[in-house]
C-alpha cells in the first residue's frame, strides 16, 4: 500500500472540509466533524493548520476563484471587434459560464449572518476584474461614439445588477432560463440604452 504524501494529505483535508463548509457553514462544522469526515486523527489536522478558521480561510482561497471564467471573458471579448459585440460576448459568456460555486453562503458566513471578511474580500477582487474588463469595453464604445457619454461604471453596474439577477435566481431559487435568450434580450437592453442619440 502506498504510503499518502503530506500534500495528497492536506489536499484530502481541504476537500472534506470545503465539503462540509459549502454545506453546512462555519458555525456548524467542528474541527472533530473534519477528522471523522477525513479519516484524521486532530493532530493531523492541527500538523497542516492552525486552527478552525486557518483551515477555514485556505478553504475560501482555494475555492473563490475566477480565474477560468475571467480568461473565457477576455478571450471572447477580444474575439469581437466592436464595442456592441464585445458586450454581447460578454454578457452571453457571463450568463452561460459564470461558476456557481462561488456563490455558496457556506464559504462567507462566518458566524450566523456575519459575513467573512477572507471570502468577501477574495470574491470582491475577482468580480472587480470582471467589472473592470466591462468598463473598459464601455469607455472604448463612448470614445469611439458608438455609444452615448455617460458614466462607465454606472452604466456597467446596472448591466452587471440586472446579469446578477439571473445568476442569482438560478443558483438560489433554481429557476432556470434559456442562457442564450436572457442574453440576447439582456444585450439588446443594453444596447438600445447605450445607443447614441442623434443630436440636433
Amino acid at each position: 500500500m502506498r504510503e499518502t504524501t503530506t500534500m495528497e494529505s492536506q489536499q484530502h483535508i481541504l476537500h472534506v472540509a470545503k465539503t462540509l463548509f459549502t454545506r453546512k457553514g462555519f458555525s456548524n462544522v467542528s474541527m472533530r466533524d473534519i477528522c471523522r469526515e477525513a479519516r484524521v486523527t486532530a493532530p493531523t489536522v492541527y500538523y497542516y493548520f492552525k486552527n478552525k478558521e486557518a483551515l477555514f480561510e485556505a478553504v475560501v482561497l482555494e475555492t473563490i476563484t475566477m480565474q477560468g471564467f475571467s480568461t473565457t471573458l477576455r478571450a471572447e471579448c477580444r474575439k469581437a471587434k466592436t464595442p456592441s459585440s464585445q458586450i454581447e460576448a460578454f454578457v452571453r459568456v457571463y450568463l452561460s459560464s459564470f461558476p456557481n460555486k462561488l456563490i455558496n453562503t457556506g464559504l462567507y458566513l462566518r458566524r450566523s449572518t456575519q459575513l467573512d471578511p477572507v471570502g468577501a474580500r477574495v470574491l470582491l477582487k475577482e468580480l472587480g476584474r470582471v467589472e473592470s474588463l466591462l468598463i473598459r469595453i464601455i469607455r472604448v464604445g463612448i470614445r469611439s461614439g458608438e455609444f452615448r457619454k455617460t458614466d462607465p461604471r454606472l452604466a456597467s453596474g446596472c448591466l452587471l445588477g440586472m446579469m446578477n439577477r439571473f445568476i442569482f435566481q438560478r443558483i438560489h431559487f433554481k429557476r432556470n432560463y434559456e442562457a442564450n435568450e436572457a442574453a440576447s434580450y439582456l444585450s439588446d437592453f443594453f444596447l438600445k440604452a447605450m445607443k447614441r442619440h442623434a443630436e440636433g
